[in-house]
């Protein structure tokens, strides 16, 4: 058993974080204030190698493993998690699922340029379509349909809360084929956003990750050709699930980076504001904050990188992606509100940063599965 992390991942920790300080930061309250995309951002990602890090050189990938992912995700996530959720999805869920899953043919057309995050220039990310209006938690109940055409598909639905929605150039959508099969009737298509029918809704004003890209997705008589379905007919919902617990990864590291860069103001507020003649990290009550933080934050590191070790030694991470997920959330939301009850009045204005923290905190407890769900998962690995 080994603490100590390799040449490699320090020196990439430090590249996400010089990032993190430096292209994310200025501006990081006005895009959150105007919901502001960060696309520069984004595309700067890309040329770190940021985008696709699991994904093979051969297809444009950086070729790194999931703890330096971790690592990355914390130190963007410490600054802005509404870039570090972009980086997220098009790592976790879309590369990662192709690469994985998809053919040579759908790997050289579509995962190259997401794993570079630019194609021509110009920016290239992807978005997973899985929720629906009557299908969050419950992935099985699947409105979308996919017409077998012979040749070709049809779609028809709507999807809803859909990360990098009008940004994305690539859709991977979930949908029902045959639903007297259940789940496996369902089927997973690589979408062109341009496609005839497609009709991306109003970004949804959200409490947090403000700057974020989420639509609701609709679509009237897509039509995919038959070479763009992943994997075998019915393979949809394993997909979804396979590429949904490495995702937990990715946001248990977000909820990591929230709560960390949280405590990191908080400390060093504590040591400038002063109360009673002194500090107020003299006060014993502060102390006692503070050190409850750091411990629970080193609690959910270590379960982000055991869950990203055992991923990348190809054992089955699922319980431990929703240990780390449910954990590092509540650290996350715990972590944001005692850093504003540091901060007092000051920290319930958006100049010292942690306000945002706070509200971008909770949405780590809801998107790619409920801390609801992450219990489920648990209690029956655990009950079996």
């Amino acid at each position: 058993m080994h603490f100590q992390l390799s040449e490699e991942h320090l020196m990439i920790q430090k590249a996400a974080r010089d990032f993190a300080r430096t292209e994310c930061l200025p501006g990081v309250i006005e895009r959150d204030e105007h919901q502001k995309f960060p696309k520069e951002q984004v595309l700067k990602l890309g040329e770190l190698g940021f985008m696709g890090m699991m994904v093979s050189p051969d297809y444009g990938g950086a070729g790194m493993d999931t703890v330096s992912y971790v690592l990355a995700m914390e130190e963007i996530s410490k600054i802005d998690a509404s870039v570090s959720v972009c980086m997220s999805v098009n790592n976790s869920l879309v590369c990662w699922g192709l690469d994985q899953f998809g053919t040579d043919a759908q790997k050289q057309k579509y995962l190259t340029p997401l794993a570079r995050g630019q194609k021509d220039g110009e920016l290239y990310i992807g978005a997973f379509l899985l929720s629906e209006p009557e299908a969050g938690s419950d992935a099985t109940s699947q409105h979308t349909t996919a017409e077998d055409k012979g040749d070709h598909y049809v779609i028809n639905g709507v999807k809803n809360w859909i990360t990098n929605g009008n940004s994305a150039s690539v859709y991977l959508v979930i949908a029902q084929t045959d639903a007297s099969k259940g789940s496996h009737g369902i089927n997973v298509f690589i979408v062109e956003k341009n496609s005839k029918g497609i009709v991306v809704g109003p970004k949804e004003n959200k409490l947090g990750i403000r700057g974020s890209d989420t639509h609701s997705i609709s679509f009237s008589d897509v039509i995919v050709p038959k070479e763009n379905r992943i994997g075998e007919d019915g393979f949809g919902f394993k997909f979804a699930m396979r590429t949904l617990s490495g995702g937990r990864i990715g946001i248990a590291s977000q909820a990591l980076g929230i709560a960390s860069g949280s405590y990191e103001l908080a400390l060093d507020y504590s040591k400038q504001r002063k109360a009673f003649g002194k500090e107020i990290m003299q006060h014993q009550a502060i102390q006692f904050k503070l050190a409850d933080m750091a411990t629970r934050i080193e609690a959910s590191r270590l379960l982000c990188l055991r869950a990203a070790w055992e991923k990348d030694q190809h054992l089955d991470f699922g319980l431990s992606s929703s240990m780390a997920k449910v954990f590092a959330s509540e650290t996350a939301m715990w972590t944001a509100t005692e850093a504003v009850q540091i901060h007092g009045g000051y920290g319930y204005v958006k100049e010292y940063h942690v306000e945002r923290m706070m509200r971008d905190a909770k949405i780590t407890q809801i998107y790619e599965g409920t801390s609801e769900v992450q219990r489920i998962v648990i209690s029956r690995s655990i009950l079996k």
